[in-house]
């Protein structure tokens, strides 16, 4: 069910981009995120896989380098149709240059330690069929989602007569004005809050983290269903302060946000790293708990109650999840079944 494309391909294919703007003797700025690099003529972003070219800023993430059908929970998102199927679509690029980054042979083109070009140019229409016969959502992770707005418009365009909603695993690093324009397509994002102060965001990924702690409210005020990731990554996110100041703030915007704690497994840059150990997820999640968060996961260390929903009221198991599988689903609605205590989420193919 995993395709890799274009092996072959030696360059990207590149197409007229959004969020340009004119600024003067040829040079164009890109303002899709924070960064909002200002290009002359044949110049590349800090993500390179936007260019201006003859003062036509043109993108090169309407790319398909990898499609996957997998779980919805996989994504992360555990409040968003239980048990359903997700395809993702993935495209070369990042705004971060994580160092622990799994997937840097995607995520770094272009960059001195990243891989060449991947990928053949996109068929919406394609994707979106296939996604309907599968009864699955459309996706678009592993690299960074929010460099390919022309893609998730377009597919968009083609999902939506076919009732195919769409999902983002994304940095949330984005403009204001991104994410207004994206954001009506999306049923839902999850976000990576990958650090605890700028100082250690902006060592990790190179970028400020404040830009994703808005993004956060900002696609909530929008109206797209928000989960949270956090990588316990050495050093960034790791300890018990750092795991607390992350939990404190994300309460802060509304304590029914599920909050993942993901392991970090060494890749990339950071192979003499540790992985996580278990009971340093086990007191993340208590740290979640303590800081008044309701819904804090560990997907695999802690086992399945580490996956299972509950009522925050009486504790009822409303979502029981393995590995690869969900097995019990209660929720129909935004409450609980037994008690009907508030349980936000988009639980039913109705919430699309």
């Amino acid at each position: 069910m995993t395709s890799r494309h274009g092996a072959d391909e030696a360059r990207p294919v590149w197409r007229p981009a959004l969020f340009a703007e004119p600024s003067g003797n040829g040079r164009v700025r890109c303002t899709l995120c924070p960064f909002r690099c200002d290009l002359a003529d044949g110049r590349t972003g800090v993500c390179r896989v936007r260019r201006n070219r003859s003062g036509v800023l043109e993108t090169a993430t309407f790319t398909a380098a990898a499609t996957h059908l997998d779980a919805v929970e996989r994504k992360p998102l555990y409040h968003v149709r239980p048990g359903s199927r997700v395809l993702t679509v993935a495209g070369p690029g990042c705004t971060f240059r994580c160092d622990y980054c799994v997937n840097h042979r995607l995520s770094q083109y272009g960059r001195a330690d990243g891989s060449s070009w991947r990928g053949a140019p996109a068929d919406a229409a394609a994707l979106a069929a296939r996604a309907a016969e599968e009864g699955a959502a459309l996706g678009l992770s592993y690299s960074e989602p929010g460099l390919a707005p022309e893609l998730t418009l377009a597919l968009a365009e083609e999902a939506e007569p076919l009732g195919v909603p769409i999902v983002w695993k994304s940095n949330g690093f984005l403009t204001r004005h991104a994410i207004r324009r994206v954001a009506p397509v999306l049923l839902a994002v999850n976000i990576d809050v990958k650090a605890a102060d700028e100082a250690a965001h902006l060592r990790l990924t190179g970028a400020p983290l404040r830009p994703v702690l808005d993004a956060v409210e900002l696609f909530r005020e929008e109206g797209v269903w928000v989960e949270v990731s956090t990588p316990l990554v050495p050093g960034v996110s790791d300890e018990p302060g750092q795991l607390g100041a992350i939990a404190r703030t994300l309460a802060a915007v509304d304590p029914a946000l599920p909050w993942h704690l993901l392991r970090f497994t060494p890749d990339f840059r950071m192979t003499a790293e540790s992985p996580t150990a278990p009971s340093a997820l086990r007191t993340g999640r208590d740290i979640g708990e303590e800081a008044g968060l309701l819904h804090v996961y560990v997907e695999r260390a802690l086992g399945e109650e580490g996956r299972t929903t509950r009522c925050p009221s009486c504790r009822s198991p409303l979502v029981r999840r393995g590995l690869w599988s969900t097995t019990l689903n209660e929720m129909s609605s935004d409450a609980c079944a037994r008690c009907a205590h508030p349980v936000p989420g988009r639980w039913g193919r109705n919430d699309d």
